[in-house]
């Protein structure tokens, strides 16, 4: 029996130690008590900082832009040079009148050796993709799960045609590119894939494998591209990589890939449709072939980058040591603050 008593005083104790102490760490929580670690930062360290800091990001630049720069890109731009004469005075005319043909031949020069895959891109610029209400303007439930989704009022002015629900709807899919390419080299026309051109996550999770196109297009106001009613859309390749909305008024998008290397001095003869209306806006159409290497392809923003933040850091680091040189002071001297009291 005393022991059980003895026991059962014990647990109350301990209870209330445990409480004290959780109290005590939380006052000094709130006061800014708790043991830290403060380091001190000297001129000395300081300057080291930054120095290291640009002795690291200096050789990382260097080597980011030069393999950059091996990148290898030729590029064309054909929305001005694909209309006829008489018609670049009024250049909505042109691409609005379907009787007029719109096939056009540009022939790129290869000045250095691209080693295949070559990514073929197109590239719009002033094309605003990432406006609020044209990035809205889409179902991604009805993408997935197709007519058993039918909340798409999001989808306004392209949710529905003659009364029938349009899938896929919303005005990012209904202005979808449709510019065509085919590249030939010496009359022979090259071998270009334009499979798995799209994410695998979008093509597996994010666009539904039994979801068909219906009544896509067949309003009295044609948009872009039209899709194959045969073939689901997570097949449809090129329109899923399109449905990715870039961030920027200037944006690529992956076409296709060139499976041949190309020899510099060869020219390469691309025969294409310029169906895509960019002329009411301004934008602007660009082709693009481009090889990549272990960074990807050609972008110099990220090894301008390094260099000006590694130069920065360097030109900091020396008027931070000479600014230590000509005004000295040992560690905890606080005559400074005496002097701006006394005046």
């Amino acid at each position: 029996m005393m022991e059980v008593e003895g026991s059962m005083n014990r647990a109350p104790d301990q209870s209330s130690f445990l409480r004290s102490r959780r109290s005590k760490a939380l006052y000094q929580f709130k006061q800014q008590k708790l043991p830290a670690c403060k380091p001190v930062l000297t001129p000395i360290s300081v300057i080291t900082v930054f120095m290291l800091m640009g002795f690291v990001f200096i050789p990382i630049g260097l080597i980011t832009l030069r393999a950059s720069r091996d990148a290898i890109e030729i590029i064309d731009r054909y929305d001005v040079e694909c209309i006829p004469e008489e018609y670049r005075t009024n250049k909505l005319l042109y691409i609005t009148d379907s009787s007029i043909p719109k096939n056009c031949t540009r022939y790129l020069k290869v000045q250095k050796y691209m080693k295949a895959p070559i990514f073929i891109y197109y590239q719009l610029d002033n094309y605003y993709q990432n406006h609020r209400r044209y990035v809205k303007s889409r179902s991604d439930q009805q993408l997935l799960h197709g007519l058993e989704y039918s909340h798409t009022s999001s989808c306004e002015p392209e949710e529905s045609s003659n009364g029938l629900p349009i899938v896929p709807c919303g005005l990012i899919a209904w202005s979808m590119f449709n510019d065509t390419f085919t590249f030939s080299r010496e009359r022979t026309k090259l071998n270009v894939s334009r499979n798995n051109i799209a994410w695998k996550s979008d093509r597996e999770h994010k666009f539904g494998k039994n979801v068909y196109p219906i009544n896509f297009q067949n309003g009295t106001l044609i948009g872009g591209a039209k899709l194959d009613p045969k073939l689901p859309l997570s097949d449809q390749e090129d329109f899923i990589v399109w449905m990715r909305a870039a961030a920027l008024l200037s944006f690529r998008k992956l076409y296709g890939r060139i499976e041949e290397d190309l020899e510099p001095g060869k020219v390469v003869e691309v025969n294409l449709m310029n169906n895509y209306n960019t002329y009411s806006f301004s934008g602007q159409k660009k082709l693009i072939l481009s090889t990549s290497n272990w960074l990807g392809g050609r972008n110099d923003f990220l090894g301008i980058t390094y260099l000006v933040v590694g130069s920065s850091s360097v030109v900091i680091s020396i008027i931070f040591m000479l600014l230590h040189l000509k005004n000295p002071r040992p560690y905890g001297d606080n005559s400074w603050n005496k002097k701006s009291l006394s005046s």
